[in-house]
């Protein structure tokens, strides 16, 4: 825990003299703000993540507060070098956690699947007998003629 804030400490006061050294009107620097990226906010968010059950990660209110930390580093690191935010590569750091975090997350944070039997089984059940009965007057009906012109 210590190496990582300190590690952190170390990227975050580089980003800050990065900011302050280098000129405005430079621009953002590609490489360099993915560097950031991956080296203050991913480092960061993985330890979070790291501290929390896997089976909680597609629990909204156990991530929120780690997400949002995600969101607002990517986007104060943006701020600090000049670079637009939202940005492509800020997409595809976002994808990228997507991909490795919430793969299993349904979008309504819960996962996906099959009701019980005893909810599952009257919604079967029921259309197949009003087939069968509706099957058998139609037969039974056909059968008496009489009175039929």
């Amino acid at each position: 825990m210590a190496l990582a804030s300190v590690s952190f400490l170390k990227a975050w006061l580089v980003l800050l003299l990065a900011g302050q050294v280098l000129p405005s009107i430079s621009g953002c620097n590609r490489d360099f703000y993915e560097k950031m990226l991956s080296d203050l906010c991913l480092v960061k968010f993985e330890f979070d993540m790291g501290g929390l059950e896997p089976g909680l990660w597609c629990s909204w209110p156990d991530t929120m507060e780690i997400y949002g930390g995600l969101t607002n580093c990517t986007y104060q690191v943006a701020l600090k070098m000049d670079c637009f935010w939202p940005n492509r590569i800020v997409d595809r750091f976002f994808m990228q956690i997507h991909r490795t975090y919430f793969h299993d997350c349904a979008l309504t944070g819960r996962l996906v699947h099959d009701p019980p039997v005893s909810i599952l089984a009257p919604f079967i059940t029921v259309p197949v007998l009003i087939t069968l009965l509706m099957t058998a007057l139609v037969v039974w009906r056909s059968k008496r003629t009489e009175g039929v012109l």
